[in-house]
């Protein structure tokens, strides 16, 4: 019988991978690090409970780093297989590892000299070397609709509206004259924001179902994201402040310049410089004009403005930073501003130095948008920290932090609900992952009540059986 081992997303947001095994076969559902916690960035070490030469195909959901950030790690360690994603997240896939391994080597460098490493002797996960191994097994898959890895596993793709290129998969296990069906939810967004088509529940009677969990004990707060970014800018600027926006690169930067592009057009905020510093955003943002199947019809509408050369995400207004000069420039700017940079969780990245250098004054302010998940600099300035570790050093927290939930790309409690709501029939098996304990516990209690599912959270390392039709 067809089995899953839940090897990441178990028990935390991150580390996402799920091996799927049948008729003497092995495939792997993405390949995520862990991020957070000590604890959890220790898992990334160490070696995967599978051996990686077994597994015989890997498929991809989409680009983040909880899902794709171990691959070089797992190519390193004897994958020789396939691995298969959309042509969106393969580019995607390509700039996120590529400045995942440089900020590692850097970050390396850095404690090496500074001295302020957890270990004796340091060492980045991978390197920029061991990336260029891992896109010689991308193999293209259909962004929606049917393709085929083995006779023993065919999928079909559905639009999850997170990111760009971000998928929903149904897989058909085959094996010994047999089907079932599996489906994941990968990371489903919202419904009715801006850039992105909402995301689509596969309509598909499956055996079982791993639906993600990571909003499932609470919905984003409402009201308009727009008038309230307006609404913060105005308020720190009036004081002489400047705002500064950790932002994941791919997703939540393509938002908020969306949203800038809204609130300037509309004279609703004065005319301050904004920044947009970071290469990767700037890469992944020519990306989100490249791939037109992803955009919504008001993106669509946008685009058509001034004899089709309407500029929804106004990337020919605002300041690109893509050197490392033209960053450390943004640091000489005394008068208001604002500073659009990542990482979104302030785990890297060059929104550190600005954070370092701006979080001591109390006119400014820090937009968390994001999640933030436990352990990262950006959950302890969520939850009130007074100080802020940095290179080694202990950074003073002055600056107002303020959380723009809505602004999220995950789906809030209600909105897993509704996507859940449109499974044809209930899946005779529902694993919540993806989630922190307390989210996927309430998520759990709330399917029970409002679809009388046999839905369980998924516990790391557990394998289960899935039980043919």
């Amino acid at each position: 019988m067809p089995k899953l081992t839940f090897l990441g997303a178990a028990g935390t947001v991150t580390g996402s991978k799920y091996l799927v095994e049948a008729a003497g076969k092995k495939l792997l559902l993405d390949c995520g690090i862990f991020q957070g916690s000590p604890e959890l960035q220790d898992r990334n070490y160490d070696p995967l409970a599978v051996d990686p030469k077994t597994i015989d195909y890997c498929v991809l959901t989409h680009a983040h780093l909880d899902h794709t950030g171990w691959l070089p790690r797992f190519v390193k360690s004897g994958f020789h297989g396939p691995i298969f994603a959309n042509p969106a997240t393969i580019e995607l896939t390509s700039l996120l590892l590529k400045d995942s391994a440089h900020l590692q080597e850097e970050d390396t460098l850095h404690a090496r000299k500074h001295g302020y490493a957890r270990h004796s002797d340091p060492q980045p996960l991978y390197t920029t070397e061991d990336v260029d191994p891992v896109f010689k097994r991308m193999k293209p898959a259909a962004r929606t609709g049917a393709f085929e890895v083995s006779p023993e596993f065919q999928f079909v793709a559905y639009d999850a509206g997170h990111i760009l290129g971000s998928t929903s998969l149904e897989l058909t296990i085959t094996e010994n004259g047999k089907k079932s069906v599996v489906v994941f939810s990968g990371d489903v967004g919202r419904y009715d924001q801006p850039i992105l088509k909402d995301p689509a529940t596969p309509p598909s009677k499956c055996d079982l179902l791993l639906c993600e969990s990571t909003y499932g004990d609470r919905d984003h707060t409402p009201g308009d994201p727009a008038q309230e970014l307006a609404d913060v800018i105005n308020r720190v600027a009036g004081r002489g402040g400047s705002v500064i926006i950790p932002a994941f690169a791919i997703g939540r930067t393509q938002t908020f310049m969306y949203y800038l592009r809204e609130i300037i057009a509309e004279n609703k905020i004065p005319a301050i410089p904004v920044y947009i510093d970071s290469p990767m955003a700037l890469s992944a943002t020519d990306m989100y004009v490249k791939y037109r199947e992803d955009h919504d019809k008001e993106y669509e509408r946008i685009e058509a403005l001034e004899n089709g050369k309407g500029d929804p995400l106004s990337v020919h207004e605002f300041h690109l930073a893509r050197t490392a000069d033209q960053s450390k420039a943004i640091n000489k700017v005394k008068t208001p501003c604002i500073i659009v940079s990542a990482s979104g969780m302030v785990s890297g990245g060059r929104v550190l130095h600005h954070l370092e250098q701006r979080l001591p004054d109390a006119r400014n302010c820090v937009i968390l948008a994001g999640y933030q998940a436990q352990g990262t600099r950006g959950r302890a300035l969520q939850e009130g920290a007074k100080s802020i570790r940095f290179y080694g050093e202990d950074v003073p927290v002055n600056a107002e932090i303020a959380s723009m939930g809505q602004l999220s790309g995950h789906a809030g409690k209600s909105e897993l609900l509704r996507w859940l709501g449109g499974f044809p029939a209930a899946p005779k098996q529902t694993y919540l992952t993806h989630g922190e304990p307390a989210a996927a516990q309430a998520l759990q209690a709330a399917i029970q009540q409002q679809f009388k599912w046999n839905v369980s959270v998924a516990k790391y390392l557990e394998s289960v059986e899935i039980a043919a039709a």
